[in-house]
């Protein structure tokens, strides 16, 4: 659907409104942008609180992040360059969210990404949330911390600096920053509580298709995460954390990028056979070293 340039810049506002109503963003923290063309985006101002911004104060720049048109006192977000990494990289992307939620922030603070699988609703429209590297803000740090991340998620932790979503639309990239929080909300109080249970495998392979089913737009990296699915037992009972360490796979969420687990991650059971062999050759070993 068509939007004129000012139900643009007051779609940007009332978003603004929201991040800051939320208690997504302090002062005049967070920024946000909409991509118009290859060449043109409205950008929230620097220096002005997200939630009492008006429709005058959007910049529009290029593609470089210089104004395009004069906008009295008001310049872009110095950290625009993060935003035109995202674009760049990602051709489907047209709109992208910056704030500091508080409980997502705690978790990038803490190094602790958003990886582990716990809500159905979390892994079909959000998928998992890495942690890129710390950079300096308003330089080329951050932008090159993303690039790792940019071809497999639709959210990103910031260490030690905020969370970053992005989408097909700017809804689409507030809601991501919604449930990047909600996530990270879920997740402290259910460690709070004594701990999370993760969703098994196999059930985790039947809620990658609903996502498909529904068409879900963005990038999802939950094939990466439990790739075991897709090769072994639909009825695995494990859950990707227990298969990290059953087959020393590091988990990936953090600084690295998520890494393929070994295709017997979801194996089916074994034989009784094979655990009989593995009893003796354990019953072996332990009389080898009490007969020294």
């Amino acid at each position: 659907m068509f939007k004129s340039d000012y139900e643009i810049k007051k779609e940007l506002c009332e978003i603004g409104r929201r991040i800051y109503n939320d208690g997504f963003v302090a002062a005049n923290d967070g920024n946000f942008s909409v991509q118009i063309d290859p060449d043109t985006y409205y950008v929230t101002p620097t220096g002005v609180s997200k939630g009492f911004m008006t429709p005058d104060m959007i910049c529009k720049v290029d593609g470089q992040g210089n104004l395009k048109e004069s906008n009295g006192p008001w310049k872009p977000s110095s950290e625009f360059k993060m935003h035109l990494k995202v674009y760049q990289s990602r051709p489907d992307v047209k709109a992208v969210v910056h704030a500091h939620p508080p409980i997502a922030t705690s978790f990038a603070i803490a190094g602790i990404p958003l990886d582990k699988l716990i809500m159905p609703e979390a892994i079909i429209f959000l998928g998992a949330v890495p942690i890129a590297q710390y950079g300096t803000p308003s330089t080329m740090e951050i932008p090159e911390s993303l690039e790792p991340y940019l071809q497999d998620y639709d959210a990103i932790l910031l260490a030690n600096h905020g969370a970053l979503s992005f989408g097909c639309d700017l809804n689409t990239a507030f809601f991501r920053m919604e449930s990047t929080e909600f996530y990270a909300k879920l997740l402290f109080h259910a460690r709070m509580l004594g701990g999370e249970q993760e969703i098994p495998c196999g059930e985790v392979k039947k809620l990658v298709e609903l996502r498909k089913q529904f068409g879900v737009p963005g990038k999802h990296p939950m094939e990466k995460l439990c790739p075991g699915c897709y090769a072994g037992d639909d009825t695995c009972s494990m859950s990707p954390t227990e298969a990290n360490e059953k087959y020393g796979v590091e988990s990936s969420a953090a600084y690295h990028g998520f890494q393929p687990l070994p295709s017997q991650v979801c194996p089916t059971p074994s034989s009784n056979k094979d655990i009989e062999g593995i009893v003796a050759e354990v019953t072996k070993k332990v009389l080898e070293q009490m007969n020294k």
